[in-house]
């Protein structure tokens, strides 16, 4: 079966793109929710994605992700969180153990069903669209987070319209994901310098948006695709812009990995230690101009 990149150029940061009606000026991006024929297709992954990140999230979740996200939201005991393409629940479950009041949002009805089945009644599992501009309408909250989700969706700068709408003055927006300049599906490469003796990260693709089928589950008999979205940095940072959000946090994370002992072992380290594997970004709403 070919597998094909479907590129597009992204434009230069700082112009202004249009957004919905050309003509008009600062109105809110309208977009309809996820079609049921995508919903259907991560409904047929959920039970394998289930089983691959478990109760309590992957060994990366638990060792990077969720404690780095935590941090980086600045948060405090009772506020409440928004956790943005939820799956089955597993960061509401550990934001409600430290105190926090959750809500789940995720397109996958079946999805919710085994984060409902799973956590405490205490936190609330809603089934929608992250780029719909009707989802959990007059809801707000302190803190919204985004969790390796982002590649995922179609439309980024619908969700970040409602990403805006969804924080409570002075409210914190974090999103991760794997790092966009070296974890390009099929077009980013470990290689290895033999005369240099160093192990090097190579990339074939960066600043094209490119959408990228990817079979979920990763066999070679499945036929369902789920598709990964790469965009470079000014993708993310544009799109947060025109919803009106800033940034004021980044940081880039790395693998809490290390190779066993061998003949490239410490090259091996050396470069988890010096390329990325996941980014990580905070945003708040941007102030007003006078």
């Amino acid at each position: 079966m070919s597998r094909t990149v479907k590129t597009k150029k992204t434009q230069q940061f700082g112009k202004k793109r249009e957004t919905g009606n050309p003509k008009s000026s600062g109105s809110p991006v309208r977009s309809k929710p996820t079609s049921k024929k995508t919903s259907a297709v991560w409904d047929q992954a959920a039970q394998w994605y289930d089983a691959l990140v478990g109760l309590k999230g992957s060994e990366y979740q638990q060792a990077v992700i969720f404690p780095g996200a935590v941090e980086l939201m600045q948060l405090r005991k009772g506020e409440s969180v928004l956790d943005l393409a939820c799956g089955q629940g597993v960061f509401s479950r550990y934001l409600s153990q430290k105190g926090m009041k959750v809500t789940g949002l995720d397109t996958s009805e079946e999805m919710i069903r085994f984060a409902r089945s799973r956590s405490d009644k205490s936190i609330r599992f809603e089934h929608g669209d992250a780029q719909d501009s009707k989802a959990l309408e007059g809801k707000v909250f302190d803190a919204v987070v985004c969790l390796l989700a982002l590649q995922n969706i179609e439309s980024l700068l619908p969700v970040m319209h409602n990403v805006k709408r969804w924080l409570k003055p002075g409210g914190r927006f974090v999103m991760v994901t794997t790092h966009p300049c070296f974890r390009i599906p099929r077009q980013t490469h470990w290689g290895w310098d033999e005369q240099k003796k160093i192990q090097y990260r190579r990339v074939d693709l960066y600043g094209s948006e490119s959408a990228i089928p990817i079979l979920t589950p990763p066999f070679a008999q499945s036929k369902t695709f789920t598709v990964t979205y790469h965009r470079p940095l000014q993708s993310y940072f544009q799109a947060l812009a025109e919803a009106g959000l800033c940034v004021d946090g980044l940081e880039e994370w790395t693998s809490h990995k290390t190779s066993d002992p061998g003949k490239r072992s410490k090259a091996e380290n050396r470069a988890r230690q010096e390329i990325p594997l996941f980014m990580a970004l905070r945003a708040v709403p941007a102030a007003l101009k006078e």
